[in-house]
């Protein structure tokens, strides 16, 4: 019976899997092309996404950080909102989503995105490094990145399949599994977990593109890494401990930039 009950939740995963592989974005100039593992539904994440972007917010507004510095938080708006503009290249659906951009006062090296568009950008990743708008756009791209091909659902959905691999025999069994708590994976994933080196990359090389579609120099990536990097050689910025980086990363970039300059220069010339 145990191996009746074993086989059939292995079918069942896997029916699973299969079914929720999808790709969320166009290919862009930059070719992202990659099968995605989905067993959660996109409403689900961005409500829970929602759920704990809110609490982020309250948690920084009760603590007297959230956009305390207007002029920064225009700057990150204005760079953002042109950012945003581009998303339609990769997900036209991304132009309706409810964008939010908010600025909190800290000292952390640090941004992130959830999904369906909610951004965080933490004051100490412009400010100790000294960001030009440019080199804003290729951080705030980058997060965008992460929220148009969803990677928050992806790693939710990898959460979910372990869970549900752990579970599968009870369930069938007719025992109890406790329901998940999303909202609070949600900003775990946001804010804790490693991305992996697919999804940096993923990340890196579309952000490149809408940087460079917004008319922002795509050369800034390079140099927004290489201050990262020195940055992380002393004081390791929490940053990097979610954000690999390193020599690989940039030669990717480098490789990439000639392939969007035409764009860029399309954009300069355009506004």
């Amino acid at each position: 019976m145990t191996n009746w009950l074993t086989r059939t939740g292995c079918v069942l995963m896997l029916s699973a899997a299969v079914a929720g592989c999808v790709n969320t974005t166009a290919t862009g100039a930059v070719g992202a092309s990659r099968k995605q593992l989905m067993l959660l539904s996109p409403q689900e994440v961005e409500q829970a996404s929602a759920q704990s972007y809110v609490q982020e917010v309250g948690k920084a507004r009760s603590a007297g950080k959230l956009n305390t510095d207007a002029a920064l938080t225009r700057r990150v708006r204005a760079v953002s909102q042109r950012l945003i503009a581009q998303v339609p290249v990769f997900r036209a659906d991304a132009r309706n989503w409810k964008w939010e951009v908010n600025v909190t006062q800290s000292d952390e090296l640090n941004a992130y995105a959830m999904a369906g568009g909610k951004i965080m950008v933490y004051s100490g990743i412009v400010n100790r490094l000294r960001l030009s708008d440019d080199e804003m756009a290729a951080i705030i791209g980058h997060e965008i990145s992460h929220a148009l091909r969803e990677h928050s659902r992806e790693s939710m959905s990898q959460a979910y399949a372990q869970q549900m691999g752990l579970g599968i025999v009870g369930q069938l069994a007719g025992l109890s599994q406790g329901s998940m708590e999303l909202a609070a994976i949600a900003a775990d994933v946001a804010l804790t977990k490693p991305n992996s080196r697919t999804m940096e990359s993923e990340a890196d090389v579309i952000g490149l593109e809408l940087m460079a579609r917004a008319g922002y120099n795509p050369n800034a990536a390079v140099t927004l890494w290489q201050k990262m990097m020195q940055a992380g050689a002393g004081s390791g910025p929490s940053f990097l401990s979610t954000h690999p980086s390193g020599p690989a990363r940039i030669d990717e970039l480098q490789r990439l930039i000639p392939r969007l300059m035409p764009l860029y220069d399309a954009a300069r010339k355009a506004r």
